[in-house]
Order: structure tokens, then sequence, then C-alpha cells
């Protein structure tokens, strides 16, 4: 069987599911194909969905700040007559403590170009503001079994505090929406379905065959697979000319009964970010936190070849590591002896910056390396996208005088060329904090 559409999309993630939005808003006939169940059901549904706008580069900070307002107007970015049913953004704030890999006053001068507003605590303003931490100096990260991890602090840290920050309720919910969103512009989804070839002739791509023996026949595809992309890529015999390459992390986020102190009367306390210890913590309503990792130089990371095979499980190893590291912030943290939370599978770059660019065969497009810290900047990410491919195929030479998009809600103007497959690495924080 085949079908004939103007635009196929490789995933139906949040990232995917965005994308399909945008393009089937711009007028194309959109078809999204998933190997899973269902919309989000894949790496979106692991993310701590974290709203933050610290980032190392102008682009990074304006994508971010940019999305806020779309997650604050999410029916109207859905263009959804109907409130219920809808994930919700929580304004918790974010709370970034002070650590060598991300200067404060590197990323404050980029909240000052764009007007992110933002507080520079110092270490007093830190212990008045959020008594339950412990605002001692740890640096560098280490495991547990180094005699130094339970030293005593020599001096104590500040922090740099977004009010603006939070978290979205339900990221799968949230591909969800976007997913109905785009159906009601007419995008076909087929899940449960993975693509087996790549269809091209030349230069060009043509469209895609499937599991099930449909093909489709496009002259647009649209790699947003997350941890399945690199795959994707080969199939298509793309990437010879990235400079930047991307592959599977398996990665853990955990969940633990909030401590004393933690959550503020009648609210819940903030995102902490926390690379002196190596990791992060999200409030997961009035009771509880999620507890992840910031990939510190003393753990090895969890790369996989093949995702399928990722064990979805917390393990009790990575949960004592990381809850025994947050209730070194945290004093009055417990650490449980049994381990709960979830695993996911990151599609990671190397610098942990996404690709969101074109290709070297003309109308497959990348919006891959998305994992961790993507999720935030997912409506933006649609707009990129269609932008991206209109502009190109339209003739425009992306290579060589980068697409940009002008923000609607912020005015800022973002600049594809920092996604570039081409680009050189970004000099980031080499973690999932960008």
């Amino acid at each position: 069987m085949a079908e004939t559409v103007d635009a196929v999309v490789v995933g139906g993630g949040v990232i995917g599911c965005s994308t399909a939005f945008e393009l089937a808003r711009s007028g194309l006939r959109v078809a999204v194909v998933d190997k899973s169940g269902g919309a989000g059901q894949g790496s979106t549904s692991a993310s701590s969905a974290i709203v933050r706008f610290n980032f190392s580069t102008f682009d990074g900070v304006a994508a971010a700040w940019e999305s806020k307002h779309c997650w604050e107007n999410w029916a109207d970015h859905l263009q959804s007559p109907a409130h219920d049913g809808l994930a919700g953004y929580i304004r918790t704030g974010v709370v970034f403590l002070d650590a060598p890999p991300a200067p404060r006053d590197r990323v404050t001068a980029l909240f000052d170009r764009i007007g992110v507003p933002y507080e520079e605590w110092d270490a007093a303003d830190l212990a008045r503001r959020l008594p339950a931490l412990d605002p001692g100096r740890y640096w560098p990260p280490k495991v547990l079994g180094d005699d130094a991890f339970y030293a005593d602090a020599a001096t104590r840290l500040g922090a740099l505090h977004t009010p603006d920050g939070g978290y979205v309720s339900d990221p799968q919910l949230a591909a969800l929406n976007l997913a109905t969103a785009a159906a009601q512009h007419g995008t076909r989804f087929s899940f449960h379905t993975a693509v087996t070839d790549v269809i091209r002739s030349g230069d060009r791509v043509r469209g895609v065959r499937l599991s099930d023996g449909t093909t489709l026949s496009a002259p647009v595809v649209v790699n947003a697979a997350g941890p399945w992309s690199r795959s994707l890529n080969r199939l298509a015999g793309v990437g010879a000319d990235f400079t930047v390459q991307v592959r599977p992390m398996r990665q853990e986020v955990h969940q633990v009964a909030a401590p004393p102190g933690y959550h503020r009367a009648g609210g819940s306390g903030p995102v902490v970010a926390d690379l002196d210890v190596g990791t992060y913590l999200r409030p997961e309503g009035q009771d509880f936190l999620l507890v992840g990792g910031t990939e510190p130089e003393c753990d090895p990371l969890e790369w996989l070849d093949e995702p399928d095979k990722a064990d979805l499980r917390a393990t009790a190893s990575r949960f004592r590591t990381q809850v025994t590291r947050a209730a070194r912030r945290l004093p009055a943290l417990r650490v449980p002896s049994r381990p709960s939370g979830i695993a996911g599978v990151y599609d990671v770059a190397d610098d942990w910056t996404p690709i969101y660019d074109r290709t070297d065969l003309d109308g497959f497009y990348v919006a891959i390396g998305t994992s961790g810290n993507q999720f935030k900047n997912a409506p933006l990410v649609g707009r990129l996208m269609a932008t991206l491919v209109h502009a190109v195929e339209a003739g425009r030479d992306h290579d060589t005088d980068p697409v940009r998009h002008r923000c609607e809600h912020s005015g800022q103007i973002v600049d594809l060329g920092s996604f570039s497959r081409r680009r050189p690495p970004t000099d980031t924080t080499g973690t999932v904090l960008g």
C-alpha cells in the first residue's frame, strides 16, 4: 500500500509531535510514524519536564525563554478551545547553585540581553531563602566510596534564582496535547510502526517504507526519532558531514519523599540545579521530589548500542548514589533502602546541544540530540523546524546563510545555525544542564 503526503515525521515524542503540529498548521499534509504505542511514550515519558533558562549560548537561552511563554499559554499555543485535559505549567522558580562549570556571569550576561528576570543570591541569601538546603561547597562531585564525600564544607556557595522557571505537570500528556492539535490539522499517526527503509532518488529523499508494508511517499522527512535517530540517519545514508554526533544513553530519575522545610507553605519548593554535588531536584506535587543526575566526571556514563534493550527499571546502586548526593544538600532527606523511580533512554549530542538542521540528503531534516534538556523547548522546536523546512525547500542555502526565526512572544531572533550539524562543538557545561 502506498500513500503520498507532504512530510513524514519519524518520532511521536514531544519534539516530533510539535514538529508535526507546526508543519500541519502551515498547510502541509503530514504523517507521523512511531514504533511505540502512542504519543510521548518513549523518552518524553521519562522526562523531568523542567523549564529553566540557564544555557551556555544566546540561542539556547532565547529558545527556553520563548518556550516558557508557550507553556504558560498552552491552550492558546495549541489553538485549543478546551482547557481541561491539558498539561499545566507549574511556576516554582529555579535555583541554580554556583559551580565552576557554570560561572554565573556567563549566563547573567545572556539573561540581561534577552530580558530574563533573575536574582543573585550569596550564601546568606541561599541559607535564608532555602533553609532546608546545606549551602556548603562540596565541589567536585565524588563517588560515595570516597572519604572526601563526607568531609565538611570549608566554604559556602550562592546561587542564581530565576523566578519564572518551573516544570510541566505531565510530559507525556503534553506530547498527547500536541498530537491531538496536529491531528485536528489533518496529521495522521501510525503507532506500533517502525521505519524499515528511507527511500531516496539520487540526492533527494522520496519517502519511507514501514514495517506494516506501507510506503509513505514524501519530499520531506524529519528525523525526530530520539534514541533511534542515529539508526534512522544510517538508513538514510546521512551523517558523514556531521561534526557533532548523537548516541543513546540510559539515565535514571528517582522519587523520594520531600524533607521537612523544602516545600513552601501552600505551594511547592523550587527546582534546584546542583552541579556542585552532581544532582538536580524537582518538586513532584507538595510531598515528593524527583532526583536526577548531572553526569559528573566521577560517574561512568551508560551508553547504549541498542536502545530497545535498555532496562527501564531504577537500579539500587544508581538510586543510592543520586539520592545520597541529594541528601548531602538536604540534610533532612531520608535515603530509602528500596529504589523508586524510572529509567529512560536519552538521545545525546556530543556537546549536549541539539541538532536542528537539514542534511546532505535533500529533504531529509533532523531534530535530534534533544533528550534530557530540550523538553522545555518543544513548543518552539516545532516552529523552528517548520521555519527551516519551508525556507530550505524554497531554495535557501541554510549551510551558508543560516535560517533565523523570530519568536512570537519575546521578539527574540533564534539563529538556527547555532544548532547546525556542522558546527564546532558548543562550549557547554557538558551535562544535561546544557
